[in-house]
């Protein structure tokens, strides 16, 4: 007869246990962060974006109220150009309404959209520094 073959023990089962791979990194690190504080090349190219992102909002903002402020003395003449073409206006009130009414809320609704902008760049680039 043939003899019975023999069965190989079975290898042992080992468990790998290990710091899982989100909890390796200490809280509140991430690899930007990081780069921005060492002051590598990459950290100043982040934090540059950010300076960018903030100088384009601002210099927008500074157009706007440019041309607002600078069509100011046209729109102001506008008036006095009327009424030598017709009936005599009074112009104070005319500039009392373009001050009042038409400029101040440009103005603010800039001042507001910057503020928002601003906030928004800095939200994002939180978010790519804190790597969420």
């Amino acid at each position: 007869m043939s003899p019975e073959p023999q069965q190989q023990p079975r290898p042992r089962r080992e468990t790998v246990t290990g710091v899982p791979r989100s909890a390796r990194r200490p809280p509140g690190h991430a690899p930007a962060r990081s780069e921005i504080s060492e002051q590598t090349t990459l950290g100043h190219t982040y934090v540059r974006s950010l300076m960018r992102s903030q100088l384009r909002a601002a210099l927008s903002a500074l157009a706007t109220l440019a041309l607002l402020v600078g069509s100011l003395p046209l729109l102001l003449a506008l008036p006095g150009a009327l009424a030598s073409e017709g009936p005599a206006l009074s112009a104070e009130p005319f500039v009392w309404a373009a001050l009042g009414v038409a400029v101040h809320p440009v103005m603010w609704l800039v001042a507001r959209w910057y503020v928002r902008r601003a906030e928004r760049n800095e939200r994002d680039f939180t978010r790519l520094v804190e790597g969420r």
